[in-house]
């Protein structure tokens, strides 16, 4: 699933491409009708399919940023102003095109899900294999309130004591370490990849319960937390499975991970186990890690 890098990058591609453009077209997949139809509300949700179409023709798009996992459109529409918010799921994918025959991989060209025709002439696409990615148009933050729960940004001056403090508060306090990390009432926008990535860099074990952590070695974890998602954020996020930036492009993090995946230690040479935590692999090294 694409993490707070890859969102990132998604957002400095789109946004000098698409800022100040009208939507003049909104055309959804039968699969995203279908499911609706079914009570699923695949990709769209909190409205109709139809309804969708109607209200997204016609807006322009302001402003494009990221929050946490999420990407954030700011549109506007006869001077009324709404939000347009996109998460990527796990294989959600942003393409710019001019004719969808310019989407080179099969896999994406065949599960297009939302077509936006834009003043320009081009095609906003969206395409998401697996069918995860969410996509709400709201008046305010507000109507979607997990929206408002989000931890800071990471790169905040405040995240830090932020985290320090929920880390203080009786529903973390007994749960693994890397579970909290990866909450984004805590931290925003850290997932699997990276919360590996920092618990390797400080040896912190995953299943550590948070309240053994010292204070000194959670700020140490925090930092390991930004410095990682930073660097990712260089190197344009990690292509892992299906994750690509827009029209197709792949990140380069992959290359410097250090423990995510890996079978053996960089540091150490010993075999790297795994468990699972709050749902997901976590691998770790039993000897650099405590």
């Amino acid at each position: 699933m694409p993490e707070l890098p890859e969102v990132e990058g998604v957002v400095r591609a789109l946004s000098p491409k698409i800022e100040g453009k009208t939507i003049e077209n909104v055309v959804l997949s039968k699969t995203v009708y279908a499911s609706h139809q079914q009570g699923k509300q695949c990709i769209v949700k909190n409205m109709e399919p139809s309804d969708f179409e109607n209200e997204m023709r016609g807006m322009t798009i302001k402003k494009v940023k990221r929050r946490a996992k999420y990407i954030f459109f700011d549109v506007e529409k006869n001077e009324q102003p709404y939000l347009f918010v996109n998460h990527l799921g796990m294989t959600g994918a942003w393409f710019i095109v001019g004719q969808e025959n310019e989407i080179l991989e099969e896999k994406f060209r065949n599960h297009i899900h939302a077509k936006f025709s834009l003043s320009t002439g081009e095609k906003l696409i969206f395409s998401d294999i697996r069918r995860f990615g969410e996509m709400r148009l709201l008046k305010t933050m507000d109507e979607h309130p997990p929206l408002l729960l989000m931890a800071p940004e990471p790169f905040e001056e405040r995240a830090l004591n932020y985290f320090l403090e929920k880390c203080e508060l009786t529903k973390y306090k007994n749960k693994p370490i890397k579970e909290v990390i990866m909450d984004g009432q805590v931290i925003s926008g850290c997932g699997n990849i990276y919360a590996t990535e920092a618990l390797f860099r400080v040896g912190i074990h995953p299943a550590r319960k948070t309240g053994r952590v010292s204070k000194k070695r959670k700020i140490e974890l925090f930092e390991a937390v930004q410095k990682v998602l930073l660097e990712s954020i260089e190197m344009g996020g990690s292509t892992i499975s299906d994750y690509r930036n827009i029209n197709g492009e792949v990140g380069g993090m992959q290359h410097r991970l250090k423990m995510y995946g890996k079978k053996v230690c960089p540091n150490c040479s010993s075999k790297t186990k795994s468990m699972t935590i709050a749902g997901r692999t976590s691998v770790y090294c039993p000897k650099c890690q405590h």
